[in-house]
């Protein structure tokens, strides 16, 4: 079982903070994550909608959307993150 963390926008169009998943044996890095949860309702493909901007991190790690996700015990996907 992997938590997933959905945080700001990403949140509020999933429309929960977390959630707690088996993730099938076809889904190897983060891209095939987004595909997989994309495909499981309207709420996911409106929140990854454009997958190039949503960040990812592993384990409290950033990672790029090719990284395995196997073994990953937690994974985050939050917009981009500015500030000055």
């Amino acid at each position: 079982m992997t938590k997933i963390l959905y945080f700001a926008w990403v949140r509020e169009k999933v429309g929960k903070a977390e959630e707690t998943l088996a993730l099938p044996a076809n889904v190897t890095t983060v891209a095939e994550l987004v595909a997989w949860l994309v495909a499981r309702g309207p709420e996911y493909a409106e929140a990854f909608a454009k997958p190039e901007i949503v960040r990812a991190a592993i384990d409290k790690s950033h990672v790029k959307i090719s990284a395995s996700v196997r073994g990953a015990r937690e994974i985050a996907f939050f917009p981009p993150v500015s500030g000055g």
